[in-house]
């Protein structure tokens, strides 16, 4: 990774309160004009692809990329809401220069954020933003092009038909999810419509929920972070399977027919056990990040697999499979990259993967789906306001002191979110109750030296 600092990027590109920057048009408008300018290379008619999800406030952002894109001579192609994986798709397919979407994940509809994929259906690396970030803190206006150059902005109806066409060819011939009753609720976020219908074409009888999307309710008390209606109905209506995407579609947690819980952990080790055993497994590892649960690290010891961990966040998953050769990676929050199928997390697609293995093995999920014992693990957030607390000293020996007492029982990550101003607590070990203990302990410590959000 470079070792300049990103002062707008995070882990998942841009994101921050609407209408607030640097989730401002004003912002936007520079960050197309700067992205436009390095991605404007060569003779040929250059292109982008813009996608987003359903908040109110996409319709804001939309128009400031364009407008920067257009002044930087780059044609627009708008596609409007789609699953992130749909734009980094839709990217290679149209042999564009660049892809935008516009989201911010399972953020609440206040925030919005901007991932940029690159040609090669890649999100940018760290050092192709800290590019974009110097030219947005610079004079753009002698890079604007004549008035003769301009680019121009279409729209791409087919766009959903080409997704769903994709995500099809992802699930066996041979199969079909006929007799299977599946909830799936898509966050009123950008997989309202092609959920569901990928998931009826291939034979399933659906249930769709969080489909009504009014540009405020995305993520709200529905998707992937928040599967407790899910749940309910899924035991109400004596469903199969209950699949929750968050706002972008580009990870999943899955409920099984009881309406227990299926986390990203669980999903990669049903998927790696399948492919592995299908001959399809490459590398002989599966990439996850530091926050993968020790249950997991251990079952796949016992199928011959390494786990090879990663820092959060899924660029960093889909950068280290590229360095090893794996084709298999994601997070216990959800997000899998598969790149037999795509360059990016794909919700969708993964839960496709988990149907095929409940078609074939004609079990339940609560079977087919626990696949090992996870170790007990807690998560606790920590907001704050100003300088990270974590700088403080007598936090540091806190974490210090409670690191030497779990010794080699367990581990403590504590780390800044990407995203927003929280700082994760998390511990895993044998031992649940050390594990509060220690998670609570050092939560207060951190609480204690940072300042409380207005």
């Amino acid at each position: 990774m470079s070792s300049s600092v990103r002062r707008l990027f995070g882990t998942d590109g841009i994101r921050g309160t609407a209408n607030r920057a640097p989730m401002d048009a004003a912002t936007a408008l520079r960050l197309g004009q700067a992205a436009g300018r390095i991605f404007n290379r060569g003779t040929h008619r250059h292109r982008v692809v813009i996608g987003k999800d359903t908040r109110l406030s996409g319709y804001m952002l939309e128009p400031a990329l364009t407008a920067g894109f257009i002044g930087m001579g780059m044609d627009v192609v708008l596609v409007g809401p789609l699953p992130t994986p749909a734009i980094a798709l839709l990217t290679r397919s149209l042999r564009a220069d660049l892809g935008v979407m516009i989201s911010a994940s399972h953020n609440p509809y206040e925030d919005n954020g901007i991932k940029l994929f690159g040609p090669d259906g890649l999100k940018l690396s760290d050092a192709q933003e800290v590019a974009i970030e110097a030219l947005m803190a610079g004079d753009l206006a002698a890079a604007l092009v004549a008035p003769a150059r301009l680019g121009r902005a279409s729209r791409m109806e087919d766009a959903p038909g080409r997704y769903i066409e994709a995500v099809k060819q992802s699930f066996p011939r041979r199969l079909t999810l006929d007799g299977l009753r599946i909830v799936v609720d898509c966050a009123h976020g950008a997989a309202y419509k092609v959920a569901p219908t990928v998931l009826w074409e291939l034979g399933a009888e659906v249930v769709p929920i969080g489909v009504a999307p009014d540009g405020f309710n995305i993520n709200r008390g529905c998707g992937s972070t928040a599967p407790g209606e899910l749940a309910e109905l899924v035991r109400e209506r004596r469903a199969d399977l209950g699949i929750a995407l968050d706002g972008d579609a580009d990870r999943l947690v899955l409920v099984d027919e009881a309406g227990r819980l299926i986390d990203g952990d669980q999903i990669l080790a049903l998927i790696a056990g399948s492919w592995k055993a299908e001959g399809r497994l490459r590398g002989e590892a599966v990439v996850a990040t530091v926050m993968s649960n020790m249950g997991l690290e251990r079952h796949l010891k016992g199928l011959g697999l390494a786990l090879l961990r990663t820092a959060v966040g899924d660029r960093y998953v889909g950068e280290r499979m590229r360095e090893v050769g794996c084709n298999l990676g994601g997070e216990q929050s959800g997000h899998m990259i598969m790149t037999d199928f795509g360059t990016t997390g794909d919700g969708l697609i993964a839960a496709l993967q988990v149907l095929a293995v409940l078609v074939e093995e004609r079990r339940p999920a609560s079977e087919v789906c626990r696949r090992f014992t996870p170790l007990p693990q807690r998560l606790v957030n920590v907001r704050f306001a100003g300088a990270s607390p974590l700088k403080d000293a007598a936090v540091q020996r806190e974490i210090a002191a409670h690191e030497e007492k779990l010794g080699d029982r367990g581990r403590i990550l504590i780390r800044p979110s990407g995203t927003e101003p929280v700082i994760r607590v998390m511990a895993e070990a044998e031992d649940e109750a050390l594990v509060n203990h220690t998670v609570e302990t050092l939560a207060d410590a951190i609480r204690a030296r940072a300042k409380v959000p207005a």
